[in-house]
This record gives structure tokens, sequence and C-alpha cells, in this order.
């Protein structure tokens, strides 16, 4: 700006103290936390309004501002879609798994169960139980994959890693 009288700079930004009011003031209301494309329009315009006639601002920095804010424009664009595929994705992937985990109900399966604990000099120790049972439901819950085996009339919740071998018959083996 060639007038620098009532004018603010923030973050790179120089403004009139008009426009820069009414955008702190839309900010806190709560309407708006962001500038939008009316917010930038506004200054644009505001920017345009208090020039100095006799020194106007170059075309080339309205040119530049412009082109700037098209960009920034189209990157949020982008993020947005990014956003909408990622969660597309991730709920295609968590079909495909229970599709994929549902095989396993009614087949026998065995797990190990790791407990810690401390002795008596303070150190942990790592107990790990080995169970057998059949599965008998798939649960996701938190994103966390695991299938419900019975065993000895109690259930278990029992995470996909946790398990070492599926099949019928293991007791046999």
């Amino acid at each position: 700006m060639a007038n620098t009288l009532n004018t603010i700079t923030v973050d790179g930004v120089t403004q009139s103290l008009e426009s820069y009011q009414a955008a702190k003031s839309q900010a806190a209301s709560g309407d708006n936390s962001t500038l939008g494309k009316d917010a930038f329009l506004q200054l644009l315009v505001t920017q345009m309004k208090y020039q100095d006639p006799l020194d106007p601002q170059d075309n080339g920095e309205y040119l530049a501002q412009l082109a700037q804010f098209s960009a920034l424009e189209q990157m949020t664009n982008v993020s947005e879609g990014l956003s909408n595929v990622s969660k597309l994705v991730g709920n295609i992937d968590t079909s495909v798994l229970v599709g994929q985990l549902s095989n396993m109900i009614g087949k026998d399966v065995q797990w190990v169960k790791e407990t810690s604990s401390t002795d008596e000099n303070g150190k942990t120790v790592i107990n790990k139980e080995t169970f057998e049972g059949k599965v008998t439901g798939v649960s996701i819950s938190d994103g966390s994959p695991t299938v419900i085996a019975e065993s000895g009339g109690k259930s278990y919740q029992v995470a996909i890693a946790n398990i070492s071998r599926i099949g019928d018959g293991m007791k046999n083996s």
C-alpha cells in the first residue's frame, strides 16, 4: 500500500484498520474464524478504496494476491477431497476385514494371553498363557479387530495379533 497510515500488518497481510476490525469482530463472533472468499474480496475492495490516487498500487500486486488466494482455495479443496477419500478407504478396509474375520466364526482358535506382574525384586515378569476355544463372533472397536472366542464356558475378546493358530480339532494335535 502506498499510504501506510491507518493500516495493520498481521502475518504478512497489510490491511486497513476498518477491514481488520471487521474481520476480527467476525472471527470473534464465531461466524467464520478464517478469511473466506467474501472476506478476501472485501479486503481487496478496501485496499482499492483507500489507496493513494497519486501513487496507486501496482496491478501486479493485486494479481499476485488473487493468484495466492486461488492457490490457497485449491489446496483447501484438495485437502478436503483427500480427507473424504481417506474416510472411504477406511470404510472399505473395515468392511473387507469384517468379511474375512466372519469366516472364522465356528472355527477352533488358539491364542496367547500375556500378563505382567512384578516379582519380589521389583522386576517385571511377563507371563504367557495359551488358550483354545471356538470363535463365536467378530468385533471391531476403536478400529482394532478382535474375535470373540469361547473357552471353558467363558467368552474372551481376542486381538487378532494374539491368535497363534486357527483350525478344526486343535486339541487332538
